[in-house]
């Protein structure tokens, strides 16, 4: 069974709709792109999916360690705790707080300690949960070659570590299915590449499901196994790499410029 089924998913802005009918399904696993040329609904479907939008109608339907359940309109902070995860588009960084506890913010939502008595007292169970966070949030910067800036602020980070970063944080929540909003916007070929490396990797180590939106084709077509391909807000396409690059309506629509 799909770890995420989207059935009939639409959202309508008054009389503009920028998501229609979309229908996709994501095995847990996978690693699937989402392409399309800007304008198309690519990042509206990911606030569907995270909750930052209410969806018009249509249902989003997450399966995870055996428990299926609709989670259209649930708070994003809910979504989160139901195993998604989300990068933005727009780096969305604490920029005055350090690299670490940009990372450490993100773990509290699993904490194993309560407010009161024992953050307030600051008991052994306090301790021994911080330490673990702290440890924990170490081991997943040294993925992205950013323990030795754990100290530093996130704004004084370069983009491209900023960019792996938000990957730290989301990863941080212990997700199920992370979302990826165009991590290698900005970043020159070598960052890339060495991001391309990095996901298969998350992936691998961590046996993540991920969905990922990115115009960067030679990254897609690398990394991803189906592609769903958006335009105007309606589902295109979907298929392999293969079968996406040779599609005469994807061409046409989006992918005539990268050939």
């Amino acid at each position: 069974m799909a770890l995420l089924t989207v059935k009939n998913l639409t959202k309508s802005f008054g009389g503009l709709t920028a998501v229609s009918d979309v229908n996709m399904k994501i095995d847990e696993g996978e690693l699937v792109g989402l392409i399309g040329p800007n304008g198309a609904g690519k990042t509206t479907l990911f606030n569907l999916l995270t909750g930052v939008y209410e969806p018009t109608h249509g249902e989003v339907i997450l399966n995870t360690h055996g428990k299926e359940r609709q989670i259209q309109g649930k708070k994003p902070y809910n979504i989160c705790g139901e195993g998604i995860a989300r990068t933005f588009q727009n780096i969305r960084l604490f920029k005055e707080l350090s690299v670490l506890d940009n990372v450490r913010i993100a773990m509290h939502q699993r904490v194993g300690y309560t407010m009161f008595p024992d953050a307030f007292l600051h008991t052994p169970k306090y301790v021994r949960e911080e330490e673990r966070m702290i440890k924990e949030a170490e081991e997943l910067l040294d993925i992205f070659e950013l323990s030795h800036k754990k100290n530093e602020k996130a704004k004084n980070l370069p983009y491209g570590e900023q960019r792996h970063l938000e990957i730290v944080r989301a990863m941080a929540t212990k997700p199920d299915l992370l979302l990826l909003d165009e991590p290698a916007a900005g970043m020159n070929p070598n960052e890339t590449a060495v991001l391309t490396s990095t996901i298969a990797q998350l992936r691998r180590d961590f046996g993540l499901t991920i969905l990922l939106i990115e115009h960067d084709m030679s990254l897609v077509m690398n990394v991803c196994e189906r592609i769903y391909v958006l335009n105007y807000g309606q589902m295109l396409a979907h298929g392999t790499p293969e079968e996406i690059q040779n599609n005469k309506q994807v061409i046409e629509a989006y992918l005539g410029e990268e050939r």
